[in-house]
């Protein structure tokens, strides 16, 4: 089933329709999707590299309006709704931890869930059962979302098919040093600061 939702989402990238697509995609896959919208970016820059910067602010808007709609499935209907989405990931466990961080590190974990693979929708919902301030959730979903997704429609315009590669076989590892850095960066100022 995995492999059919990623080839119906390369399909995707070749319709006419793909900035539609690429908009659906990103907003459903920040609440209860399984497919990342880096699918249909990728394929797309390549395709298009004048467009390189419209996708990926396709991709931003939709996935921060994706990222809303889970803070709301997480703040209204958390129990009919975001419980069942969360144990069709197995994701509960991972859900409850989040959940206690929230009170300190709310904007940090989103920013960083944001950016890196790990699924967003989980706490996007998890912001939402926080009652995280919905303000600084957007704020940190965008600049984590948005810092993403046009790094890789940068890399792609910029160096074009071979990076595409590169991005494929290392984006958890380069999205975990990039964690790690600005984590590491937060701790500093907060104590030098």
């Amino acid at each position: 089933m995995l492999r059919r939702l990623y080839d119906w989402t390369l399909e995707l990238a070749g319709h006419k329709h793909a900035m539609w697509a690429l908009f659906f995609v990103a907003f459903i896959e920040s609440s209860v999707f399984l497919v990342p919208p880096d699918v249909l970016i990728i394929p797309m820059v390549l395709a298009a590299r004048e467009k390189a910067w419209r996708i990926a602010f396709v991709c931003t808007v939709g996935s921060v309006l994706g990222g809303i709609a889970g803070y709301g499935i997480g703040f209204f209907v958390f129990e009919e709704v975001g419980r069942p989405i969360l144990e069709i990931y197995h994701a509960v466990e991972k859900f409850e931890a989040a959940r206690d961080l929230y009170n300190e590190h709310g904007a940090l974990i989103v920013f960083s869930a944001g950016f890196s693979p790990i699924p967003y929708k989980v706490f996007t919902i998890a912001s939402g059962v926080a009652d995280m301030n919905l303000v600084t959730f957007t704020l940190a979903s965008l600049v984590g979302r948005g810092a993403r997704f046009f790094l890789v429609a940068a890399l792609l315009w910029k160096f074009g098919a071979p990076i595409k590669e590169f991005i494929e076989r290392y984006l958890a590892q380069l999205t975990l040093a990039f964690v790690v850095l600005l984590a590491g960066g937060f701790v500093l100022i907060k104590y030098l600061w």
